[in-house]
């Protein structure tokens, strides 16, 4: 029987909004809307975009970013009590994120355990923040993804796992492709609804964990 395994994205899931939107429009000028707007469109891709739009922020606003996403960055309810729920039933969670290192790991920092946690990177030496790419495509995936969440997903578990992605965005909907179960909201719900996924919509955790408990009844 396969075994499942939960890949979670960062921002807009396990946060209630956007960090990165959050940051731009608190600390960039006005031209990172044209770069987000391109990503929206489809024009660039979604590592062109990130990496522009962080270029345009002067490294040494590194804390004050930092203070202002644990600040304002909300944690959607029943997430630490969804966490303890897989890790009682031995289920592997992987957090998954376009996200930033330098502000994925400090929200991050209060809650788990975590199977492993993968997003982007940041080098800080420069005069602006350039971004790092440890996690980019496979020779599978020719999305310029940036952090390519099917390639993590094809890494880290085989054809043997039932794999769930909970997500919220398109920027999570080539993972969902691959998943065999999504959990979803805002615009993934939408895509997994006309694209025919097997999914359950989700507000909060409780709900996740809700739906893992119906999963894994019907696997035991």
């Amino acid at each position: 029987m396969a075994k499942i395994a939960v890949f979670c994205d960062f921002d807009g899931t396990i946060t209630e909004k956007d960090n990165i939107i959050s940051i731009m429009k608190h600390f960039a000028p006005p031209q990172w809307e044209e770069i987000k707007n391109q990503v929206l469109g489809q024009e660039i891709s979604i590592k062109e975009g990130v990496g522009k739009m962080f270029s345009l922020l002067p490294s040494n606003l590194k804390e004050d970013i930092t203070d202002f996403i644990l600040e304002n960055a909300r944690i959607r309810d029943g997430f630490q009590p969804f966490i303890e729920y897989l890790a009682e039933e031995n289920i592997p969670l992987y957090i998954v994120s376009g996200g930033i290192d330098f502000f994925v790991a400090p929200v991050l920092g209060k809650y788990g355990p975590f199977e492993a946690v993968y997003c982007n990177s940041s080098d800080f030496r420069g005069e602006t923040i350039k971004i790092l790419w440890p996690h980019s495509c496979d020779e599978k995936c020719g999305n310029n993804c940036g952090c390519c969440k099917p390639s993590i997903m094809r890494r880290l578990e085989g054809d043997d796992t039932f794999k769930v992605v909970i997500g919220d965005s398109v920027t999570d909907l080539e993972a969902a492709k691959q998943a065999d179960f999504v959990i979803a909201r805002d615009l993934l719900l939408d895509k997994s609804k006309e694209m025919n996924f097997d999914h359950r919509a989700f507000e909060t955790f409780y709900d996740c964990i809700d739906v893992l408990k119906t999963l894994n009844g019907v696997r035991v």
